[in-house]
């Protein structure tokens, strides 16, 4: 499977106020992860509660989970976010799917959802 890179607004719920990132799509991780220093230094964000994860390497790391305002292209979301390392921009499939989208990874971009079914 191929990996791309989208812009992708995070922001902070009650204020509406973007940071611009380059995230990589990673449709294996459940929840998207941004630096914790964005969340809680640039906007203002607080984790809600400590959660383990299993990495991509099967190791375990717990770390903080919230809530953040994502923005791609015209539309807004409120989703989870994991309060992760410095180098982590990471656009998750919890995400993707409170958008509608999905991966094109032949044409390295998102996508909306083929019709939805309840």
């Amino acid at each position: 499977m191929g990996t791309f890179r989208t812009r992708v607004g995070v922001g902070n719920p009650t204020n509406g106020e973007f940071q611009w990132v380059e995230a990589l799509v990673d449709t294996g991780a459940a929840h998207s992860m941004m630096p914790a220093s964005l969340l809680d230094q640039a906007l203002h964000l607080s984790p809600t509660r400590e959660q383990t994860f299993v990495l991509a390497d099967g190791s375990r790391q717990s770390y903080g989970r919230g809530q953040a305002l994502f923005k791609i292209e015209d539309a807004e979301e409120i989703c989870p976010v994991v309060f992760g390392p410095e180098d982590r921009y990471l656009l998750g499939a919890t995400t993707l799917q409170n958008f509608d989208l999905i991966a094109d990874t032949t044409h390295h971009c998102l996508v909306p959802a083929p019709e939805l079914t309840l």
